[in-house]
């Protein structure tokens, strides 16, 4: 059961919002320096990196100061647009480590349109000097999991950290959406930009909707995919269960596929019910090679159930996992249980801790989740400890007034995977209900990571940038593989 704790420590305000609202004055052309990058698979790149300070607290008149870097990737266009600022999921990825990876051709191309910035959010990446606590706390591996196993320890835990944090001098009321958000008109106050665009996924979204909030006239055009709402930090368990549904109708669209999966609701209730009335007990091999006893039940799967769900190739892997304790194959399974979930002891990131408690959860949808949770497939688990550990830091919530919903009127490209197993069509929708300007292109067979999944996707989107009209027509991927792979 390896999830991060998130928390925050500021309050927030109307009045706060107001405070913000007004737009500093572009400054001269930032100081900059050459930068090779070298992406994991692709040729290197002539970059350059910049860094700028901020306060860590901007609500404390002697905050320390922080710096935040990034990496600018210069538009080959000879009349550049505002330049677009991508910001990371998690909370707690790296703007600077997702352009080495896949979507490196994606940050090559939309330079056709404008300066492209890597952006390490605060407190990661780069833009990091926060160290991870490591507790000595581990989960008894000889007991299924449970939640009133779980949740002491994970207090515990909690209490441990913010005393190895506060001994370290950090101040996480400084680590919270609304401080990010005001990161970024930072940063385009440094660029020397007038406006910038937002190219945003996952949390991203989460941060772009609050800049929305207080820097609304200096965004240009945003990029969404796998909107996350300013009030769905929590996710509402009903809708990992449509979810599945979705699953459902692309396996019953190959023959073969539902040949194995008829009904996938029924084959992981039946798993999880036999499993609840008896636990596994198997023995996997340790860190040292030396054999370790586990033990499982219905509260292990459901966490991993809330792991792996996020595209269709997860899914396809945690579906094979419940077709094989199905058949009795708990020797199969158990080391890949062991090594995510119950291997080590709990480590706790000061950033990713500090933003989705920030972010919180009102009492009425609280009690929506546990009331769904109660007979969800993945129970109340897809962002534990949230929200089971909201008040483990006291009253640290940023309120139901920075969960509103955020008006705006900048044109808006929202992408919708049909098949994301994390960020759920519906509540996509909800997120950017009071956006005027909004194309919503649906990508069918598509998760929650998208943005590489067709050249059609990354079309789009440099178009978007470049103010072009855009089809909201469906980007139709192949029909994902759901047969079990051998």
């Amino acid at each position: 059961m390896r999830y991060f704790l998130s928390g925050a420590f500021a309050m927030f305000s109307a009045a706060g919002l107001a405070a913000c609202a007004a737009a500093p004055t572009a400054t001269a052309a930032p100081q900059e320096e050459a930068y090779l990058f070298e992406p994991q698979d692709g040729e290197p790149v002539e970059a350059l990196r910049g860094s700028f300070e901020v306060p860590e607290n901007r609500a404390d008149p002697n905050s320390r100061m922080i710096t935040l870097h990034y990496l600018r990737f210069p538009s080959t266009n000879p009349e550049p647009g505002s330049p677009i600022v991508y910001l990371a999921g998690g909370p707690g990825g790296s703007g600077v480590g997702t352009a080495r990876g896949r979507r490196f051709p994606l940050f090559m191309k939309l330079r056709e349109v404008a300066d492209v910035i890597a952006f390490d959010q605060r407190g990661t990446g780069w833009s990091s000097d926060l160290e991870r606590c490591k507790t000595a706390i581990a989960f008894p591996l000889d007991e299924p999991a449970s939640l009133e196993r779980a949740l002491p320890l994970y207090r515990q835990a909690a209490a441990e950290c913010l005393v190895f944090w506060e001994e370290k001098g950090y101040d996480l009321n400084g680590y919270n959406t609304m401080e990010s958000a005001r990161d970024l008109d930072a940063l385009r106050i440094h660029l020397g930009a007038e406006k910038i665009n937002l190219w945003s996924i996952s949390y991203g979204t989460h941060l772009a909707l609050a800049a929305v909030k207080i820097m609304d006239d200096r965004i240009d055009r945003i990029v969404m995919t796998g909107a996350e709402g300013l009030h769905q930090t929590v996710k509402l368990p009903a809708e990992t269960d449509k979810f599945f549904g979705r699953v459902q109708a692309a396996i019953n669209e190959d023959p073969a596929a539902r040949a194995v999966y008829p009904d996938i609701m029924a084959l992981m209730r039946r798993v999880q019910a036999k499993l609840d009335a008896e636990p596994a007990r198997v023995s996997v091999e340790g860190p040292d090679g030396a054999p370790v006893e586990l033990a499982f039940g219905k509260t292990d799967i459901q966490f991993m159930t809330a792991f792996g769900i996020a595209d269709p190739g997860s899914a396809s892997r945690t579906l094979s996992m419940y077709l094989a304790l199905d058949a009795g194959l708990y020797d199969a399974v158990a080391p890949v249980l062991y090594r995510y979930l119950r291997e080590g002891t709990l480590e706790l990131s000061p950033m990713s801790t500090a933003m989705d408690v920030a972010s919180g959860i009102s009492e009425a949808r609280e009690a929506l989740v546990y009331e769904q949770g109660a007979t969800a497939i993945a129970g109340s688990f897809l962002n534990f400890p949230m929200p089971h550990l909201k008040d483990a830091f006291g009253d640290l919530d940023l309120g139901d007034d920075f969960r509103s919903l955020p008006h705006s009127d900048t044109p808006t490209l929202l992408l919708t995977g049909t098949l994301d197993g994390r960020t759920y069509p519906a509540e996509q929708a909800e997120a950017v209900s009071e956006f005027s300007d909004l194309t919503r292109v649906f990508v069918r067979y598509a998760g929650h990571n998208l943005f590489m999944s067709s050249p059609e996707v990354g079309e789009r989107i440099a178009a978007f940038f470049k103010g072009e009209t855009v089809s909201a027509d469906d980007i139709v991927l192949p029909l994902p593989d759901f047969k079990p792979q051998r």
